[in-house]
């Protein structure tokens, strides 16, 4: 129990595999067989992505989550443990539904996304061991729609969170049903951190300008982070409006970017840093992730990762 008490984050959230097709047409016809030409099998599931590319930053990270006893739960669970992610308790459900998986199509620049959301869907409160999610100094979620079962808990969890004393962090990642409703309105009240992206930003606030919507919930959200994709980052933290540069690489991928800019700033952030710098710290390890196939790889090859950490003077410890 002592030891627990040492995590920096505890993430409670989906995990799955990705199933990547590289290289197929926008037009996809029925029953003909369709060439892909390329394919990588990679960690998946937003805050199993945060989780996994904290910890490869150095963080000490423990993971909450519901998982099927199937080999592509083992598989994810393998790439969590290759990092150091606590992983003492995952729960296995008993019903015969399986892991989750995605299967991502490429295009070239647009893709597909195909979800079989599994046992992330089935996640309840009564699967989490609170004391163990508040023996870390921050708790983070991702994917809130996915989140169907543990969604209604949620407030009262983030309230017991925050009287434990940790700070909040949420990414609400994409909405499958465009509706943006639910607990979100009540969340927002209760976080200390919010990292949409700047099309989640705008749906949410109904607005078209990512600079507007951040100012119509800068009253609510303390600190705010809008990923931006190839143009950076922008900060709202009252009403101070920052805009951080991107970093300009050559993506191979930009699967899971947003997920692990999340993880950047986070540890920038658990370090004191201010959000600009948090931020900035967000874009190098977003831009990593863009270096390799998927979500994750960037951040498994150590001797890549490490290079180009200190190439570009992330805060590392």
């Amino acid at each position: 129990m002592t030891s627990r008490k040492f995590l920096d984050v505890s993430i409670a959230g989906e995990i799955n595999l990705d199933l990547i097709l590289y290289g197929l047409p926008e037009k996809l016809p029925v029953d003909r067989e369709i060439l892909a030409t390329g394919f990588q099998m990679t960690l998946g599931g937003s805050s199993a992505i945060v989780a996994h590319n904290l910890a490869a930053l150095g963080g000490r990270v423990g993971f909450s989550t519901r998982i099927g006893r199937d080999e592509l739960g083992r598989t994810a669970l393998e790439r969590l443990a290759e990092n150091g992610v606590d992983l003492s308790r995952v729960v296995y459900g008993e019903s015969s539904t399986s892991t989750g998986v995605t299967i991502l199509l490429h295009h070239g620049g647009p893709r597909r996304i195909l979800t079989y959301a599994g046992t992330m869907s089935e996640m309840t409160r009564a699967d989490l061991d609170f004391e163990y999610l508040a023996s870390a100094r921050h708790f983070h979620l991702s994917s809130l729609f996915l989140q169907r079962a543990l969604a209604p808990d949620l407030p009262a969890l983030f309230r017991d969170l925050k009287q434990a004393g940790l700070t909040l962090s949420l990414d609400t990642n994409d909405d499958p049903e465009d509706r943006w409703d639910g607990v979100l309105d009540e969340l927002l009240d209760l976080v200390d951190v919010f990292l949409p992206n700047a099309d989640e930003i705008c749906r949410i606030t109904r607005h078209d300008n990512v600079e507007e919507a951040l100012k119509l919930l800068s009253h609510r959200v303390p600190c705010i982070a809008a990923k931006c994709g190839p143009l950076g980052a922008m900060v709202q933290i009252g009403d101070k409006f920052s805009r951080i540069a991107p970093l300009t690489v050559t993506p191979v991928d930009t699967i899971g970017a947003g997920d692990s800019f999340d993880a950047g700033f986070l540890y920038a952030y658990l370090r004191g840093l201010n959000p600009i710098e948090c931020a900035a710290a967000g874009n190098v390890t977003g831009a990593l992730s863009t270096l390799r196939p998927g979500g994750t790889e960037a951040f498994r090859d150590s001797q890549f990762r490490d290079q180009f950490l200190r190439q570009h003077k992330f805060p590392l410890a």
